[in-house]
């Protein structure tokens, strides 16, 4: 059988972390910073996150055929 490979959207969106948590940058936080966006969304959308246990175990097991990297 072939290899399997990685969706290499996915390589470049998520981390997988040691204890299984899937590390992932928040969304609406690239562009139009000067207007159109509150302070609080601003603020709110700064860093990174974590996705929720149900999602982490789908985006492992379907865009990381071999486990994380």
């Amino acid at each position: 059988m072939p290899k399997l490979k990685t969706k290499s959207g996915a390589k470049k969106r998520f981390q997988v972390k040691k204890g299984g948590k899937v590390k992932h940058a928040k969304a609406n936080a690239k562009h139009l910073f000067t207007f159109s966006k509150s302070t609080s969304n601003k603020r709110h959308n700064r860093g990174c996150s974590h996705l929720r246990e149900m999602d982490a175990k789908k985006v492992i097991k379907e865009l990381f055929p071999y486990g994380a990297s």
